[in-house]
């Protein structure tokens, strides 16, 4: 098995592709070790150490070290890790896969939140996948659009000018009553 690796806008974040698929559907993210419960891949990588998050979609995981670790020294491990996994026939989340998802919203600006969502899924979401991330629909509330950040997304440094001179300048193209677009920590 060959694992390849691509580095993506966060440096604190590494893009693994194993050339086999990871998810079938969506996305799964977990920020936290204790979050991968129910993930043997995720919890495999995270025993590797130096891992703060891992982020899962349809063909690649996204791996966040720890502020104190190294790539360098981190990396073998994380590879060994997904490689065993792989070997191992172990499915990569146990249990009924939920996530990667919007959030649902219905009442008065249900038109509005489904135009969001739309050009969400076919102009934003497609391009942060190829940087290791998603950006999921949140909400929406008085022409404010909240937005979920994960994988390389989260806590990256262009996150907030990708948030706010693309993402935002774009709804604001296609959909007059969006006035501004913010960040969720979910």
């Amino acid at each position: 098995m060959f694992i390849q690796t691509e580095s993506t806008p966060n440096p604190a974040t590494l893009k693994f592709l194993p050339g086999q698929t990871v998810l079938e559907l969506g996305t799964a993210d977990f920020p936290t070790a204790e979050a991968a419960a129910k993930s043997p891949l995720a919890t495999r990588i995270f025993a590797a150490g130096g891992v703060a998050a891992v982020f899962f979609g349809t063909d690649f995981v996204t791996v966040t070290k720890a502020d104190d670790a190294d790539w360098q020294h981190i990396k073998p491990g994380i590879l060994g890790a997904i490689m065993e996994h792989y070997q191992s026939g172990a499915p990569v989340i146990e249990g009924e896969q939920s996530g990667g998802g919007h959030a649902e919203h219905s009442g008065e600006d249900a038109d509005i939140v489904r135009q969001i969502k739309e050009l969400l899924d076919t102009r934003v979401r497609p391009a942060v996948a190829q940087d290791g991330g998603d950006i999921t629909f949140h909400g929406f509330d008085r022409g404010v659009v909240y937005l979920h950040m994960q994988g390389a997304c989260a806590g990256c440094p262009s996150s907030t000018l990708t948030l706010k001179m693309g993402i935002e300048n774009l709804l604001r193209h296609y959909i007059p009553e969006v006035l501004e677009v913010r960040p969720v920590a979910v």
